[in-house]
């Protein structure tokens, strides 16, 4: 791979009119602006490359840029007129409550920069809502942004029309608008909320929130001596503050805006305090644009217990937990021996451009473990690795359609016209070699400059042939479908989708025709590039639902279509 990129060069130094040769291949600064490559400065910038790879200048690429309005929130306000953010809070709810949430503008520092972003009430991230199972809260909602939005409640099979999808349930709500939601919850798990409009931006900003919905069964979790609930992001920065977005379309679109700065609610600096012996749940959420994640804590045994919508039929032990954007998984962790042990992201990161791979390892917070012996021993319950009949059993109905030919089938691509011709051919060569999942952004250039004019993400239905928001299913509440998706590996850039189902329980029954074996209600399930994957979809819930893919930029870029629910 990394010779025909360098066969590329040669001809692109060669051939383009005005292509000059490079004068250096080795530039490597991790908090780069522009240095070495004329690829825009100010409001249109480039990103910096991931931490640790090298980026060849390239010829035939001098002064490309994004076509696209740069776009920074609240650039004609006054700093000092918007408020601090603060942490968020906890609201315990109770069954007919109502919750005032508005999204508007705070600041923010990080990396010892002032930014301008937005915030649900003020805070980062938005207020930690805990409620009981099957209450209801009612939501009203005000937009005190620049741009119109809504709320989705992900993952909540609730009333279709306060889902929160404009074109679909609802209009978005103006600059200065009111929306009421009532939310039902009729699932124990882990959920979160954010915005349907510009996610890209808004979502990336900051407007997201987690909501936890409690069993009134005691045992429906472990006992553990901690309970730690936690989104994980990151964030696009240089040394000027945040690199700009799109603001008639969405840059970043190939792959999605991978950021440099790792947060784990809201702040870069997350850390926790534990005794020896305690056992700590984690409750995860990945609300980053495209980044997946790939979880562990310093060698301490993880135990994997529940996923998006409740628990896994068993319990297994796990080296370490991939988490895509949108989902939520659900993870008990033991500290036996006292130090500091970091929660961290390791991957293999692939440098498209010069064809190596890079272990990278990106720390997400520390935890402190004291010597203090632990107040509550739970080491027995630990160790038990529970199976879960009553979950097993809620399958059972399902067991006769695993087998059965699928009712629908999709093929998610992309289809890429209008880039520069220099961009094109690197692409070609990109595509000799695909990783199943992508990690890092190792190909900063052509996803800088690639908007959602250009990138077109496809979901075809292999049946009739349509694609995207032309594909209009029709079910009835009550059917069981049986739905295969295919991620093309042969498409211009073959990229990993987290598709998310709204309003209906999802199972995966088998990945590449080989059986799934501990099965967990999903709404969001990870495709990587080549696979296939067979679900479930439990249709209950009626209406006109979305499916899309959870890369912002993604569903900026088209990759959504529509289901609808008879009564």
């Amino acid at each position: 791979m990394r010779a025909a990129v360098l066969v590329v060069m040669a001809l692109a130094a060669a051939g383009p009119v005005g292509a000059q040769r490079p004068d250096s291949t080795n530039v490597d600064h991790e908090h780069m602006n522009h240095e070495g490559m004329d690829h825009g400065s100010g409001a249109n910038r480039m990103p910096p490359m991931p931490k640790g790879m090298s980026m060849p200048k390239i010829p035939g690429m001098e002064g490309l840029t994004p076509k696209m309005t740069p776009y920074q929130p609240g650039a004609d306000k006054d700093p000092a007129t918007i408020p601090l953010a603060v942490p968020r809070k906890l609201l315990d709810l109770q069954d007919g409550d109502s919750l005032d949430l508005t999204a508007g503008f705070v600041r923010r520092t990080l990396r010892g920069k002032n930014l301008v972003m937005y915030g649900f009430n003020g805070q980062y991230p938005g207020p930690l809502i805990r409620v009981k199972q099957s209450a209801t809260i009612t939501i009203r909602f005000r937009n005190e942004l620049d741009l119109p939005s809504a709320v989705h409640w992900h993952g909540i099979r609730l009333d279709n029309r306060y889902d929160g999808a404009p074109g679909v349930t609802q209009g978005a709500v103006p600059v200065g608008g009111q929306f009421i939601y009532r939310i039902h919850f009729p699932d124990p798990g882990i959920y979160w909320y954010h915005p349907h409009v510009r996610e890209d931006i808004q979502q990336d900003l900051g407007l997201y929130g987690n909501m936890v919905v409690d069993s009134p069964d005691p045992a429906y979790w472990n006992p553990v001596n901690d309970e730690q609930i936690l989104m994980l992001d990151d964030i696009l920065m240089d040394d000027e503050g945040l690199l700009p977005y799109g603001k008639d379309v969405a840059n970043y679109s190939i792959m999605g805006r991978f950021g440099n700065t790792m947060l784990v609610n809201g702040e870069p600096d997350y850390t926790l305090s534990a005794r020896k012996g305690d056992v700590v749940r984690f409750m995860f959420t990945n609300v980053a644009n495209t980044r997946s994640m790939n979880l562990s804590f310093g060698g301490n045994p993880i135990k994997l217990v529940g996923a998006d919508i409740g628990r896994f039929e068993r319990e297994e032990m796990v080296p370490a937990v991939v988490i895509a954007p949108a989902q939520r998984y659900v993870v008990e962790v033991k500290f036996d021996t006292p130090g500091t042990y970091a929660i961290t992201n390791q991957v293999q990161a692939l440098n498209n451009f010069m064809g190596e791979f890079q272990h990278t390892v990106d720390t997400l917070g520390l935890i402190t473990v004291s010597a203090e012996p632990t107040k509550k021993d739970l080491g027995r319950e630990f160790k038990t690795l529970r199976a879960l009949p009553q979950v097993s059993a809620e399958f059972a109905p399902y067991k006769q359609h695993f087998d059965r030919a699928p009712d629908k089938e999709l093929l998610l691509t992309v289809n890429i016209q209008g880039l520069p011709i220099t961009i094109t051919a690197f692409m070609s060569v990109d595509t000799m070699y695909f990783p199943p999942q992508e990690w890092v952004d190792g190909m900063r250039d052509m996803n800088w400059i690639s908007t959602s004019n250009e990138v077109h993400w496809i979901m075809r239905d292999l049946q009739t042939k349509k694609e995207n928001m032309d594909i209009v299913w029709n079910f009835k509440k009550g059917d069981v479908v049986k739905v295969r998706m295919t991620n093309d590996g042969r498409s211009m850039h073959p990229m990993s989708h987290p598709i998310h189902f709204h309003g209906q329980r999802l199972l995966i029954v088998a990945r590449n025709g080989v059986p799934e074996d501990n099965l967990v209600w999903r709404d969001t399930i990870l495709l990587p590039v080549g696979q296939t994957v067979d679900l479930l979809v439990e249709v209950t819930n009626s209406g006109k639902w979305m499916a899309h893919c959870h890369i912002a930029e993604h569903l900026e870029a088209g990759m959504m279509m529509v289901f609808n629910v008879a009564p």
